[in-house]
């Protein structure tokens, strides 16, 4: 090569400009990396975004109108992460509501989970009240099972929530009642159009006790009619039943009858009213020590008697009796009419009490048997207040059960899991008497993966600022 030659090559290579390779391949990791990581963030989004899409947009049923629902032969507590009564898809008509103390059904220290069963399927939804919910007496299920109610707010402002299972909304109603303290639903008319509520109202300035307010609460809005008021706010109007056209309700109240230790060594007893619509008392009769009105479905299907329980010994019975004077109704002769013995159903027993859901068109009573817990401290075969045979402490779990005509024992229609202490069963599911077999989530549920998107998106927002700042330190050494 001569060097003119060689002098021209390198003046052209001088002319050339210099190829940062350290500085382009550092460029070309960073913007791999800026991809990757934006892909990661689009897929966490994803993750988190998609879930949070269950609470938007329209409200929709997931079931068809006309579907018939069926009772669960089982019950189970939530997963973790179960959908709330709120979010989509939406439940749809309910069959059971529960309540307890099972794994993950309690809420803070005082408060519970209270779960919804869908009318034809295992899906199942949670809403949170602020007490130890007894479903099916202060926790009620609508007729359809597409409302619930609960007491909701706090002592300065009592309020009730009710919680549209189709529509996925929930809606405060107030009472009206002056210095209520407490409100809490205890039963729904057959339509559906009202609610009867109790409200616990302090007797004086310095609150050294309480009466008890129930009235008849329209759910669309309008004033309330006082039924009656009580001094024992404890077992005061504790169930309620509606007559099967809605016309009437019957309701217990006032003092225990007079005891006598030979002969009445129970707590109970009272007075049962039964009234109209208008708040005017119809009937109004005296009942037995260990007698109760039986539950929201007290009424036999034909409207003509009423249902008390009995305690005997350690067993439960159901009586029928007259809603006009309280005499006991015997068993009819079909062809005479003339009273032939009387109407037996089988017991209950190893209870600390039952109470009656309704009647199936089969003619069977639908109860609910409350098996005792078994650290209680009670003993449930002798003198008990009913509120306190139905408390916490005292029930263990609880059956739903079949009371049929002729037969010796009851047939067990739903089991709960330990620690589940109350359950209500919508009225059209009673009606029918179906069972399914059922089959309750298992695994973790949507808001379980919901949280953890988010929890990966703030993780991995948290790197990437880390990340800016250590290479913003680096670069000014």
């Amino acid at each position: 090569m001569t060097d003119r030659l060689r002098t021209a090559l390198r003046e052209a290579a001088a002319d050339v400009p210099a190829y940062d390779v350290h500085g382009r391949a550092v460029a070309a990791a960073r913007r791999t990396r800026r991809r990757s990581v934006s892909a990661a963030l689009a897929v966490v989004a994803l993750v988190a975004l998609v879930p949070m899409g269950l609470r938007a947009g329209d409200p929709t049923p997931t079931v068809a109108a006309g579907t018939q629902g069926a009772l669960p032969d089982r019950v189970a507590a939530p997963v973790l992460g179960a959908l709330h009564a709120t979010d989509r898809p939406r439940l749809g008509p309910a069959s059971v509501v529960f309540s307890g103390q099972a794994p993950r059904m309690v809420w803070h220290e005082e408060g519970s989970r209270v779960v919804a069963v869908g009318a034809d399927s295992d899906r199942y939804r949670t809403f949170t009240v602020g007490y130890e919910a007894r479903t099916g007496e202060d926790v009620v299920l609508s007729p359809d099972g597409r409302l619930v109610a609960h007491g909701s707010g706090g002592p300065d402002r009592p309020q009730i929530a009710v919680i549209d299972l189709v529509r996925g909304r929930s809606r405060q109603l107030a009472t009206g009642v002056p210095d209520s303290v407490a409100s809490i639903p205890v039963a729904w008319s057959p339509d559906g159009s009202r609610l009867v509520v109790r409200d616990t109202v302090p007797i004086d300035e310095q609150v050294t006790g309480h009466r008890s307010v129930l009235s008849l609460l329209p759910v669309a809005g309008g004033p309330r009619v006082e039924l009656t008021v009580g001094q024992r706010p404890d077992d005061f109007a504790r169930a309620v039943a509606f007559s099967p056209d809605g016309r009437r309700l019957a309701y217990q109240v006032g003092d225990p009858a007079p005891l006598s230790p030979a002969t009445d060594p129970e707590p109970g007893g009272g007075k049962l009213q039964v009234s109209d619509l208008d708040g005017e008392v119809v009937a109004s009769f005296p009942l037995p020590s260990s007698t109760w009105l039986a539950g929201k479905g007290a009424w036999t299907p034909d409207g003509r008697w009423l249902t008390v329980v009995v305690r005997q010994g350690g067993s439960w019975r159901l009586r029928l009796v007259d809603p006009v004077n309280g005499r006991e109704v015997h068993q009819l002769d079909a062809a005479s009419g003339r009273e032939t013995g009387p109407a037996r159903l089988p017991a209950v027993s190893g209870v600390t009490a039952i109470r009656l859901l309704g009647w199936t068109d089969g003619g069977a009573a639908m109860v609910v048997g409350y098996r005792p817990h078994p650290s209680a401290l009670a003993a449930f075969d002798g003198p008990l207040d009913m509120d306190q045979r139905t408390s916490y402490g005292n029930v263990g779990t609880v059956r739903v059960l079949a009371l049929e005509p002729g037969s010796t024992a009851p047939r067990t229609l739903m089991t709960a899991p330990d620690e589940v202490v109350a359950v209500d069963v919508a009225d059209d599911v009673v009606h029918t008497g179906r069972v399914r077999r059922a089959s309750p989530p298992t695994g973790t549920g949507p808001r379980f993966w919901m949280w953890t998107g988010v929890a990966g998106l703030a993780v991995v927002a948290l790197l990437g600022v880390a990340g800016r700042r250590w290479r913003r330190h680096r670069q000014g050494w």
